[in-house]
């Protein structure tokens, strides 16, 4: 995704379907915010100039003081030079055009006005494109499957016009959906943008190909190109953007509505796909899981029925059932952030690795959690529902001592071949089976402190020394009861896998158990889930994560 980097600008190619920063605090983080937290060398990433969610392509962000006053006025003084390229399905009776128009806001959208009418001006060169090659590799493929409807095999609807057209624009203002509303206004509206009029299709098949400025700390001209590649899946292509290929190959490929198939989820982990609905796969479900297969190359597929309350009920109604390809081995060794990590597809309900987990393990292998706020690299860590301990892999692996604790003998056992697999030696680390609040009390009564703890415990448990927990209602408890190992100066992850808890009551209930038990908040961080889980209006967000560092 990265064009280009130094030390005073970042110009990237931004994928399709993410926003340039977080729409609002817990609907998943923008790029934006996604660059910023992700190296302690972009803490002071600034946003100069924005792209739609659905829009794809070239932009840049400033880096320091200095060269955000400098990007800035060259965008505002409209010495930027900018390139689009768009499809669109609809023919026209000229092949180039200059809109000059008035824009004025009406609910979502922004209305193109004749000269001369309230709004703001806005100028932009169309022509058409001689290379329709672009168009090609969309035109089986630029019209909606109608995914919620299960016909995902069935062949595009066609609209009566005959392929796609392949335009270019100029912008010479920046405003606010310019070329969108302009473009729909003479009869060509892009292909997907159905605010504007546009035939559905899977994207919006807008992209920046070219921006053209001074450099802020030389002067000298740069030009940053990104060719668009229409034909690819706008899906396929936000993973490839964030995920890096060569050191993670477990990650969420398909999240329900947010990519088109409400309650559909699909994930990869390794060379298996596994997929999961609330029912067996339709026909086609079923058919979009063995295309995704032979995409990716993988060997082969396994399918989970999610059900409620399934603690109590045996592995093979619990565990993924095999549907074609190759079988899996017993365990695959499943690559994240460089480390490796067991996945056993037949132990029953959990295969051993929760993936929206993967950027908060990320932040405690490099001990960077975001701008200013950092885990020192021997750090006594305590991580309290420890499952398989990918958590306790990663903080051991960035320079942590680890305590690992869980109510499970197998889980732990499989926390220590996780060690064994990443070159660490178990015995250098706690692992420690029984119940959380009995051994923190423990712990407490022995004078234990710890630089961090981790919480991210099940939704719903039952031990005989506790009794049952839920998260809704017993999470200010378990803060309470770790807070006395935290050092002043600690971290704090506090995780909470619910979707009927609600971010605001989440972060309000961990902030009152804090200051119930005497303990300031002195600086927060609250992780969404990574993008390869969007948030949709009709799947919220299940989990919430805050890391608190204590007074």
């Amino acid at each position: 995704m990265v064009l280009f980097e130094d030390e005073h600008l970042l110009a990237v190619n931004k994928p399709p379907g993410l926003n340039t920063h977080a729409p609002s605090p817990f609907a998943g983080e923008g790029l934006y915010e996604w660059l910023k937290n992700s190296l302690p060398s972009r803490a002071g990433l600034a946003i100069i100039h924005r792209l739609d969610k659905e829009t794809s392509g070239v932009m840049v962000f400033g880096k320091t003081a200095a060269a955000n006053r400098s990007l800035t006025r060259q965008f505002e003084q409209r010495a930027a030079r900018k390139k689009y390229i768009f499809l669109t399905d609809r023919q026209t009776s000229f092949s180039h055009v200059t809109v000059k128009s008035w824009l004025t806001r009406a609910g979502e959208k922004q209305l193109s006005r004749p000269t001369g009418a309230e709004g703001q001006e806005a100028v932009t060169r169309f022509t058409l494109s001689k290379g329709q090659d672009l168009a090609s590799g969309v035109r089986e493929d630029c019209f909606v499957r109608e995914a919620q409807q299960g016909l995902a095999g069935a062949r595009p609807s066609r609209s009566g016009r005959e392929g796609c057209f392949v335009w270019e624009a100029q912008p010479l203002t920046g405003r606010t959906h310019q070329i969108r509303s302009q473009a729909a206004a003479r009869g060509f509206p892009i292909l997907g943008d159905t605010l504007y009029g546009g035939t559905p299709a899977g994207r919006v098949y807008l992209h920046a190909a070219q921006l053209g400025l001074r450099h802020p700390a030389t002067g000298e001209a740069v030009l940053f190109e990104a060719a668009p590649d229409f034909s690819a899946d706008a899906r396929w292509t936000l993973r490839a953007a964030v995920i890096d290929a060569s050191a993670t190959d477990a990650y969420r490929l398909v999240h329900g509505a947010a990519d088109g198939w409400p309650g559909l989820r699909v994930d990869r982990l390794g060379d298996y796909l596994l997929a999961e609905s609330a029912a067996e796969l339709s026909e086609g479900q079923r058919g979009w899981v063995e295309e995704l297969r032979r995409r990716f190359s993988l060997r082969g597929i396994y399918h989970k029925i999610l059900r409620r309350q399934t603690p109590r009920r045996p592995v093979p109604e619990t565990g993924p059932r095999w549907l074609c390809g190759e079988p899996a081995p017993p365990e695959i060794v499943a690559r994240e952030n460089g480390l490796r990590l067991a996945l056993r597809l037949e132990e029953g309900y959990s295969v051993g690795l929760f993936l929206d987990q993967r950027e908060n393990r990320r932040r405690l292998l490099t001990g960077y959690i975001a701008p200013d706020f950092t885990l020192g690299r021997e750090a006594e860590v305590l991580n309290a529902f420890s499952h398989t301990c990918g958590f306790s892999v990663g903080a051991a692996a960035g320079g942590a001592r680890v305590t690992s604790l869980d109510l499970s003998k197998r889980y732990l056992e499989w926390g220590r071949h996780n060690f064994v697999l990443n070159g660490l030696d178990p015995g250098a680390h706690d692992f420690i089976f029984g119940d959380a609040f009995a051994w923190m009390r423990r712990m407490a009564n022995q004078g234990r402190l710890f630089d961090a703890i981790i919480l991210d415990p099940p939704t719903f448990s039952r031990s005989k020394e506790h009794g049952v927990f839920q998260v809704e209602k017993d999470y200010p408890a378990l803060v309470k009861a770790a807070l006395p190992l935290l050092r002043r100066g600690g971290i704090l992850l506090a995780c909470a896998n619910a979707a009927s808890l609600e971010p605001e009551d989440f972060l309000e209930k961990v902030a009152q158990a804090m200051a119930r038990s005497g303990r300031a908040i002195l600086q927060q961080h609250y992780a969404p889930q990574p993008p390869d889980f969007p948030v949709h209006r009709a799947e919220p967000a299940c989990l919430k994560t805050v890391w608190l560092r204590a007074g």
